[in-house]
């Protein structure tokens, strides 16, 4: 499987609550060499994209309602799955496969983004999965 999804265990306090990367994606990426927190507004799209080379994990934070799009290479068919936002989501990534996140709620939708290379525009290949 090129697109691995999986829900994160985490701890919670009155004070909100606190997820670990769990090793699985360190040993995925080999190491970090580009980490970004991006939030994305109801209604609207980030990604329909894919990298030519590094590998990504995802973790889409709690707070509303999602969904997650994504092929596994040119010539796959898109699939998609719904999440209803009440928990810790990781999405690990390899290289060659398109992925988009859509805001399907009504607040913002929390992302951070662990890669295993730096940021680069020449490597990142447009192909559209919603």
């Amino acid at each position: 499987m090129t697109v691995q999804i999986s829900t994160l265990a985490h701890s919670e306090d009155t004070r909100g609550f606190s997820f670990a990367a769990p090793s699985e994606a360190l040993v995925f990426l080999g190491h970090i060499a580009d980490l970004r927190c991006t939030s994305t507004t109801p209604g609207t799209v980030r990604g329909n994209h894919y990298h030519l080379h590094k590998r990504q994990a995802l973790i889409v934070f709690p707070g509303t309602v999602w969904s997650l799009h994504w092929d596994e290479g040119e010539d796959t068919p898109a699939q998609h799955r719904s999440f209803p936002g009440n928990s810790a989501v990781m999405v690990l990534v390899r290289p060659g496969c398109s992925i988009a996140v859509r805001n399907d709620g009504e607040q913002l939708l929390w992302l951070q983004t662990c890669s295993s290379m730096p940021y680069d525009p020449k490597e990142i290949i447009a192909r559209e999965v919603i």
